[in-house]
């Protein structure tokens, strides 16, 4: 008799740890995932600033699961789930896949949100891929580049303009490290132009910067970025971006023009589309951000053996964070477990907040671990570095990224600045192909699409 089948969409918190968490139960596991990695998506912006390499910050889930002999991990995206029929159809290069499960844990997580502006990421990529922030690392560096080659001051002030569009944790920390790789790292580098001349500028609708930090916190960051050299606008909304720059309205009505070559879109997520397709087939609508509507025990309505987790679901205001999604996934694989051991779970999932931290300079962080406890500076600073160096996966990894980290904060090095042209043009190079595009892996299906 064949053991239970628990399909998990999704390698990231949510996906991985519930995996792991099934590691000694009675039942074969298969994760689907869009890449080959687990992403330590917080630290994403280390990737883009040329702190760390993608390598560190995502290690391979097959090499993460190679002892965990109930596990197998695809390398594909889902493109259809038949609720009624427990069948999950994913696709990769041409290639599909159909997956019959009696579990589901869909831990797809989420994308950026151009909220109703789509057009935007043509020239304001977000920051939620490796493929992202490589192709940053490939804007930031390239702008200075062409900086250094131009002779025309106007061009060359748009050039070392870089805007941040959103000053949430992600928006912040990049913010701060742009600064520092302009203003410290890269001071003698060039002979043309002073990197000291960049200027950056962080952009929020809301009128403080890390709102979900409280007052405190928020007055603390702005003041340390303010220091470190960020030029902060709050209370301005974005109306149009494009390859030039990008215009702001601000509240009392007037419209801002701010020339800049490089800008990053760091406001807002949606989550996976795979949220509709479940909606759909439940009779339940998504919320704004795409996020499922799930039971206190995380089970999609009227489908008990479905579990929706992370970023996907929306369920007592909780917020996106990647202790959210670990938590579920444990729960999940717990509630799983019971049911097959006769044992069910009785509890609702109850999240156990652990609090919230941002790094904004060397040296500097604020740290919120609930409405009593918080702090900022150099204690929090620390407090950041340890709690993220323990959720880097593997111990080769908390190594290397530790030995970058002495570099880039004792020092100014950063040996992570390679990049390259398709870095830069390859999102939209394949954009511009349609999605009649079908890649495969030696080459494509119809070679004239790439003559003509």
């Amino acid at each position: 008799m064949p053991r239970p089948h628990v399909v998990i969409i999704g390698s990231g918190f949510g996906g991985l740890f519930s995996a792991r968490a099934l590691a000694k139960a009675d039942v074969d596991i298969t994760i689907i995932s869009k890449i080959t990695a687990h992403l330590f998506q917080p630290l994403l912006y280390q990737v883009a600033t040329g702190i760390l390499s993608s390598g560190e910050i995502a290690p391979a889930t097959r090499d993460i699961l190679r002892r965990q002999k109930n596990a197998k991990v695809l390398l594909s995206e889902v493109t259809n789930i038949n609720l009624g029929g427990r069948i999950v159809v994913c696709e990769k290069l041409s290639k599909q896949t159909v997956l019959r499960y009696d579990h589901l844990i869909v831990a797809a997580g989420a994308g950026q949100s151009y909220f109703g502006n789509d057009h935007f990421a043509t020239f304001a990529p977000g920051m939620k891929t490796i493929d992202d922030a490589l192709e940053l690392r490939a804007r930031i560096f390239g702008s200075l580049e062409m900086a250094e080659l131009s002779r025309d001051t106007a061009e060359q002030r748009s050039l070392m303009t870089f805007v941040v569009v959103g000053a949430g944790p992600t928006g912040v920390e990049l913010a701060g490290q742009i600064v520092e790789l302009c203003h410290k790292t890269l001071t003698e580098s060039f002979r043309t132009i002073n990197t000291k001349d960049c200027r950056v500028l962080l952009l929020d609708a809301a009128p403080v910067v890390l709102p979900p930090f409280g007052e405190k916190l928020s007055a603390a960051a702005k003041k340390e970025l303010e220091r470190i050299g960020v030029e902060i606008k709050l209370n301005a909304m974005v109306t149009n971006v494009d390859g030039a720059g990008l215009d702001i309205k601000n509240t009392d009505g007037s419209v801002e023009r701010i020339e800049s070559n490089c800008k990053v879109w760091a406001a807002g997520v949606q989550a996976s589309p795979l949220g509709k397709t479940l909606a759909a087939q439940s009779g339940i609508e998504v919320d704004r951000a795409g996020r499922v509507p799930v039971n206190p025990d995380l089970t999609l309505p009227g489908h008990p053996e479905v579990f929706v987790i992370g970023d996907m679901m929306a369920l007592d205001r909780l917020p996106g964070v990647a202790q959210v999604a670990i938590q579920g996934g444990r729960y999940a694989a717990k509630t799983i477990i019971g049911q097959l051991n006769g044992t069910p779970v009785t509890e609702n999932f109850k999240y156990k907040d652990k609090g919230s931290m941002a790094v904004i300079s060397r040296f500097g962080a604020v740290a919120k671990i609930n409405d009593k406890v918080q702090f900022s500076g150099f204690l929090a600073w620390v407090a950041w570095l340890a709690l993220h160096l323990i959720y880097v996966v593997g111990f080769k990894n908390r190594i290397t990224t530790l030995l970058h980290w002495t570099i880039t904060f004792l020092g100014s090095g950063r040996s992570e600045r390679v990049t390259t042209e398709q870095q830069l043009v390859g999102r939209l190079a394949v954009k511009q192909l349609g999605e009649s595009f079908e890649p495969t892996i030696s080459g494509i299906l119809d070679p004239k699409k790439i003559e003509n």
